[in-house]
């Protein structure tokens, strides 16, 4: 099939996406969770089990706001809450009442957040270093910084389109970033490379072996790799698809991050690296000409 044959189709598409999270950026901005702006963390044991998502929609009707909910041993649970004072502590409580079930207070404190300006900062600079090295390691195997430099675009294409999208989520539907987001928008990083390098090693075995002009080369590697990509894909796509259903408040955000993470993987690979690839190889053939 000749898939590069509809490489605009594809830059289309990616482009919509880049400008829909780049105005949900500049727009509204994130909705950012306890680990960045601080919060009160309330831990108790309740004589019973309680449902997670009623006491969230209890405690949330009092006008607090629920970051997360997490079970740490046998009907002990721990809050993760906005800043209350004495009077919305009070609240916090009466909506626990309305459980039914007689509970006792481990613990309560109001702590800052867990991710500082200079934790973020280093973040970025890691990033910087790990694509600098995927890019020379790229460049490297397959002896032409076009590779390197494709690979590591489209890398950039998924990790700014997962944070664009989540800018929208937080305005329409209240989704939080915390660290939780920061550690699927890294494991996107990881997943986006590992998928456009088999693509790629198809495209460096036909070249060995057959040699052609790379258009041909690239179509025949997605082809070849397409099938084993999705059911890869899939595997993982169910298994989030499952945990955003029935993982609860605590984990649905993560779960829709690494799914939207792992879709955007799967796309860019074959329709975003590829084409690049391609484009850069035609552009260089038209400068040599040119000479």
């Amino acid at each position: 099939m000749d898939w590069m044959k509809y490489k605009k189709i594809y830059f289309v598409i990616s482009g919509i996406l880049i400008a829909v999270g780049l105005y949900s950026l500049l727009a509204w901005g994130f909705n950012l969770g306890v680990d960045f702006k601080g919060g009160t963390i309330a831990e108790y044991k309740f004589q019973e089990a309680i449902s997670t998502e009623e006491v969230s929609k209890n405690v949330e009707g009092e006008g607090i706001e629920v970051s997360s909910i997490q079970i740490t041993g046998e009907n002990q649970y721990v809050f993760r809450l906005s800043p209350l004072n004495t009077e919305e502590k009070d609240k916090f409580k009466s909506a626990l009442d309305k459980t039914g079930k007689s509970f006792e207070e481990l613990r309560f404190e109001t702590v800052g957040p867990s991710i500082g300006p200079e934790l973020i900062k280093k973040t970025f600079i890691a990033i910087g270093i790990a694509a600098g090295l995927l890019l020379f390691w790229v460049a490297y195997q397959f002896k032409s910084f076009m590779f390197g430099t494709s690979a590591i675009l489209a890398m950039f294409h998924d990790t700014f389109n997962l944070i664009g999208l989540f800018a929208l989520f937080g305005h329409f539907f209240s989704a939080e970033v915390d660290f939780l987001f920061v550690t699927a928008v890294l494991t996107t990083l990881s997943f986006s490379v590992h998928d456009t390098i088999v693509v790629y090693d198809r495209i460096r075995e036909s070249q060995k072996k057959v040699g052609g002009n790379l258009v041909d080369l690239a179509n025949k590697a997605v082809s070849q790799t397409m099938v084993r990509s999705l059911n890869n894909s899939f595997t993982i796509i169910f298994m989030l698809f499952a945990l955003i259903l029935l993982g609860g408040s605590t984990v649905k955000w993560f779960a829709i991050a690494l799914f939207i993470g792992t879709v955007l993987g799967t796309y860019s690979s074959p329709f975003v690296a590829v084409p690049l690839l391609v484009i850069w190889d035609e552009v260089s053939q038209k400068l040599r000409l040119k000479k």
